[in-house]
C-alpha cells in the first residue's frame, strides 16, 4: 500500500481534558514513530486568541506560547501541525459568557458582523503560532443553523443558502492569511438527505455540488462502519464534490475511561483499504473525548500502531504485534487487555460501555440494571487481576493500566449492585439488605475512592488540570450517594423508616433484551445527578 502524503491525528481537547506539554512531548515521538506525520489540535475554545479574553476563559487554554512550543517541537520531529477550530458550531462552552452572537443552541449568528469579527481574531491568532497554512474550520453538525435568532432577524431560508453565505465570509477571512481551508462535509449532506450524512453511494444533487467550493478542502468523517462497500460509497459521493477528500476515521476514546482498540482496528482497516482504492491521499484518525475525555489516549497505542502498520503496507498480525512488543514494550494483547471493561456480557455491532454507565448508575433509580447481566460482574474481578499485573511490571504505562485495574475492582461490586439491593428488597429478605449495606456498599465506597486516586494521577501525568474538577464532582457525587443508599437501606432494616420508595417501583424495559450492554455515555448522569458548566 502507497503511503499516505499526510497519516496524523486529531486529538480533541475541547471536552475537558487539554494535553499538558509533557504529556505532548511523551506521545508525539511515539506517533512519530509508528509512522504518523501530521498532529491536528482540536480546539473549540481551548486556545488563546488576542482580543478574545473570555475565549477559552478557566478551560485551561493553550497559550500563544504554548502554541508556538507545540508547533516547533512537532516540527523538530518532523511533524505538522493544523489548528483545527470551530467557526460556526460546537462552541457551547464560549457562548455562556455572552459575548459572542448567538443563533441556537451552540450556534454563532451567521451575518452578524461581530462573528466575522471574531473569526479575523481567531484566524490572525492561529496563524502568528503555527507554520501551517492550512486550517481546519470545522462547521461540522449545525443541525439547527438558522433556526434561532436568524430566522426570527433575517426570516426563513434554506439551510445550504445560510452555509454557503457564511462558509464565503470565512473564505475571504481566510485569504488574507493565506490559510487553504479544511471543513467537515456532513452538513451538504445533511441538508438535502433528512439530516443524515452518511448515504450509499449514488449521484448527487447537483445543487448541493454546486453550492461546495473549490478551493475548499472536504473531511469525511466517519467511525462506525466495518464493510469497505460502505466507506466507498461515500468516498464515491465525496468525489462529486472534489477530488481533494480528506478522510477521518477515529481510535475510539470517547465513551469513557476505556478505549475500544479492537473496534478501532476493525473499522479503520475496511476504511483503510477504501481509501487506497480511491486514491485518497490524506488520513487523520480522531481521538474525541465526548463526555469528560476520560480515557487517556496512552491506553490506545495498540490501535494506533496496528493502524499505522496497516497504512504503511504491513498486514501481517504477527509481525504488527512483534514491532508493537519492540517498541512500546509490553505484549499486544496483553496491552489489548485494557479493552475488557466494556466487554464483560459479549455483544455485537457499534461499541458499548457498561464499565461507565454501570459504574456511575444509581443503585435505587436504577433503569440501567435492565441492562445487567447477573453474575457477570464475576468478570470484573478477573479483568482487575490481569490489568493489576500489567500495572505493576510497566514503569513507563503502569499508570494506566492501573487506573483501568481500580475501575475494574469498583465494577466487580458495583455492576450488580443496585440489581441485588432491589431484589433483596423486594423479596423482604432484610439481612440479604444487611449484609449489601455492611459489606458490599461499605467496600465499593472505599474502591470508589482508590480509582478516583488513580485515575486523577492518569489525568495529571497526561492533561493540565483543569477539567479534573468535573471528575472530582462526579466521583465524589457517586461516592456521597452511595453512602446515602447505604444509609437508606440500615435506616429501613434497622425499621427507622418502613420501605424505600424508590425500590417499590417496577424496572421497565430499557435500551434492548434484558442483560444486554448498551451504549449510554451521558444518560448515567441523569441517575448520578451530577454535572457542572464546565462540562462540554
Amino acid at each position: 500500500m502507497k503511503k499516505f502524503d499526510t497519516f496524523g491525528v486529531m486529538i480533541d481537547m475541547s471536552r475537558n481534558a487539554v494535553m499538558s506539554m509533557d504529556g505532548l512531548k511523551r506521545f508525539l515521538p511515539l506517533l512519530k514513530k509508528m509512522g504518523y506525520n501530521t498532529l491536528m489540535l482540536y480546539t473549540e475554545d481551548t486556545y488563546e486568541v488576542d482580543g478574545e479574553p473570555y475565549f477559552g476563559y478557566m478551560r485551561g487554554r493553550y497559550s500563544k506560547e504554548e502554541m508556538k512550543a507545540i508547533d516547533a517541537y512537532a516540527t523538530s520531529l518532523g511533524m505538522k501541525v493544523i489548528p483545527c477550530v470551530q467557526t460556526l458550531a460546537h462552541i457551547n462552552a464560549t457562548l455562556r459568557w455572552k459575548k459572542l452572537p448567538i443563533d441556537c443552541n451552540d450556534i454563532l449568528m451567521v451575518d452578524d458582523e461581530r462573528t466575522y469579527e471574531f473569526i479575523d481574531h481567531m484566524f490572525a491568532t492561529l496563524s502568528e503560532c503555527f507554520v501551517s497554512k492550512q486550517i481546519h474550520i470545522g462547521m461540522d453538525e449545525a443541525h439547527m443553523v438558522g433556526r434561532g435568532k436568524h430566522l426570527d432577524v433575517y426570516g426563513y431560508e434554506k439551510k445550504t443558502d445560510i452555509m454557503t453565505r457564511h462558509l464565503n465570509r470565512i473564505r475571504e477571512i481566510a485569504k488574507k492569511y493565506d490559510y487553504e481551508i479544511l471543513m467537515w462535509s456532513d452538513m451538504y449532506f445533511r441538508a438535502w438527505n433528512n439530516g443524515v450524512a452518511r448515504i450509499a453511494r449514488t449521484t448527487m444533487p447537483q445543487d448541493i455540488i454546486d453550492t461546495f467550493p473549490q478551493d475548499v478542502i472536504p473531511v469525511y468523517w466517519d467511525y462506525y462502519q466495518t464493510e469497505e462497500e460502505r466507506y466507498s460509497g461515500m468516498l464515491y459521493n465525496h468525489e462529486q464534490f472534489s477530488k481533494r477528500t480528506w478522510f477521518a476515521g477515529g481510535i475510539w476514546s470517547w465513551r469513557g475511561l476505556i478505549p475500544f482498540n479492537g473496534f478501532s482496528i476493525k473499522s479503520m482497516i475496511p476504511a483503510l483499504e477504501a481509501c487506497k482504492k480511491h486514491k485518497v491521499k490524506n488520513v487523520i484518525m480522531t481521538m474525541w473525548g465526548d463526555e469528560g475525555a476520560e480515557c487517556s489516549h496512552f491506553s490506545q497505542l495498540p490501535a494506533l500502531f496496528y493502524v499505522a502498520e496497516y497504512a504503511k503496507g504491513n498486514t501481517d498480525e504477527a509481525k504488527i504485534k512483534e514491532k508493537f512488543k519492540r517498541m512500546i514494550g509490553i505484549d499486544f494483547d496483553e496491552f489489548m487487555a485494557i479493552d475488557l471493561p466494556n466487554e464483560v456480557v459479549p455483544y455485537e455491532g457499534l461499541p458499548k460501555n457498561p464499565s461507565k454507565y454501570m459504574m456511575y448508575a444509581d443503585t435505587f433509580n436504577d433503569f440501567l440494571d435492565y441492562t445487567v447481566t447477573p453474575g457477570a460482574g464475576a468478570n470484573y474481578a478477573e479483568y482487575a487481576k490481569k490489568l493489576h499485573a500489567t500495572a505493576k511490571k510497566s514503569r513507563r504505562y503502569g499508570y494506566v493500566f492501573d487506573a483501568a485495574a481500580t475501575l475494574c475492582d469498583v465494577m466487580a461490586i458495583k455492576y450488580e449492585l443496585g440489581l441485588r439491593t432491589r431484589a433483596a428488597y423486594e423479596a423482604g429478605d432484610k439481612e440479604a439488605l444487611r449484609r449489601l449495606a455492611d459489606e458490599d456498599y461499605a467496600k465499593v465506597i472505599k474502591l470508589v475512592d482508590i480509582h478516583g486516586k488513580a485515575f486523577e494521577k492518569q489525568w495529571m501525568m497526561d492533561n493540565k488540570p483543569h477539567g479534573f474538577d468535573v471528575q472530582d464532582l462526579r466521583i465524589g457525587g457517586l461516592i456521597r450517594r452511595l453512602g446515602a443508599c447505604r444509609k437508606r437501606i440500615l435506616d429501613y432494616v434497622n425499621g427507622k423508616i418502613d420501605r424505600i420508595e424508590e425500590l417499590d417501583e417496577k424496572l421497565l424495559p430499557y435500551g434492548g433484551e434484558p442483560g444486554q450492554s448498551i451504549d449510554a455515555n451521558s444518560i448515567c448522569y441523569a441517575s448520578c445527578n451530577v454535572t457542572t458548566h464546565f462540562l462540554v
